[in-house]
């Protein structure tokens, strides 16, 4: 399993730094580990999971949501 830092993480999803961060102090992101105390990493299958549960077919659809 691959892991990613906030940054990467950031670019794997399309999204800026920031706003996963946010995200991740608000709950709304994908699960993430923190090694060693400090280091926050991201596995890129948790990410994908995440990421799929924003799949619509239509934007009514996606505003609903």
């Amino acid at each position: 399993m691959a892991y990613l830092r906030t940054t990467d993480a950031a670019k794997y999803l399309g999204l800026g730094k920031s706003t996963l961060e946010r995200k991740r102090f608000d709950g709304s992101g994908p699960i993430f580990r923190k090694l060693g105390g400090k280091a926050v990493v991201y596995a890129t299958d948790d990410l994908d999971a995440w990421a799929s549960k924003s799949i619509f077919g239509s934007t009514s659809e996606a505003q609903a949501a």
